[in-house]
């Protein structure tokens, strides 16, 4: 994808970012690192804690697992950030959470199931013990790759972050914006580069500094961000800044005259 101005407007920091995408429910990927290697692995389940330890759900039987019982194995654990609408290039974003996999015992693995589980029920985790395996991924460091660049971060900084308020919001937001409200994205378009008008303009993305559209033409992916005037928290500060952003003569006049 190309970025399309060499200003950038406000955006969430780095942590902030990694932080907000690993609370999504993104595809993840094993990947053993080191000396042996291996092939790469899809948990059966996956949860990364606020502190950036991840804990990964596997069958009792794979090689991850056997290895890592006789001591700790290095992995790297890749996240993919896809769009909740469907686009030609569907991720917005990797992270990759670089550190040592161990598999827990099995006081732990309970205590730590029924932790997820408050957070995010699954029936999947009703099988640990019954041919699955909880191991711990502790993080040595965190790279992000996305359309604001490339980011290498500590723990520390990832522990220390928030996730974006928006999102448990956002899937559904851009969806219903995509699905119900296809003017408001023409009406958008006009922040869009004059150059790119021509392409077909889609919802991408959202967080507290604003709003993010992918342009697809014949050739080229292009991620435009629509910068909101001040950060916003909840849906009603949302709604105004998106009707500004439309041009609403309402919303101008409600403005004037405050």
């Amino acid at each position: 994808m190309t970025q399309t101005s060499t200003r950038r407007p406000p955006a969430p920091a780095p942590a902030e970012r990694a932080k907000t995408l690993a609370t999504r429910d993104c595809p993840a990927t094993l990947v053993p690192t080191g000396g042996k290697g291996g092939e790469r692995v899809v948990p059966v389940l996956h949860h990364v804690h606020s502190s950036g330890s991840v804990s990964i759900l596997l069958p009792d039987g794979d090689p991850l697992v056997v290895r890592a019982c006789d001591a700790e194995v290095a992995v790297m654990l890749e996240l993919a950030d896809e769009a909740p609408v469907e686009l030609r290039e569907p991720v917005r974003g990797l992270l990759w959470i670089t550190g040592w996999l161990r598999p827990l015992g099995e006081a732990a693995a309970r205590a730590r199931a029924l932790a997820i589980a408050e957070q995010r029920p699954d029936p999947r985790l009703l099988d640990l013990g019954h041919g699955l395996r909880l191991l711990r991924l502790t993080p040595a460091s965190l790279v992000l790759a996305d359309a604001e660049g490339t980011h290498s971060l500590r723990p520390h900084m990832f522990s220390a972050a928030a996730a974006d308020p928006f999102t448990d919001y956002e899937a559904n937001w851009l969806r219903h914006l995509e699905t119900e409200h296809a003017d408001v994205v023409g009406q958008l378009a006009r922040h869009v580069p004059e150059e790119l008008r021509g392409g077909r303009i889609r919802p991408l993305g959202l967080d507290r500094f604003g709003l993010r559209l992918r342009v697809e033409t014949e050739t080229d992916d292009h991620d435009v961000r629509l910068a909101f005037s001040r950060p916003v928290a909840d849906p009603a500060q949302l709604s105004g800044e998106l009707r500004r952003l439309i041009g609403c003569p309402f919303l101008a006049k409600q403005r004037q005259s405050d």
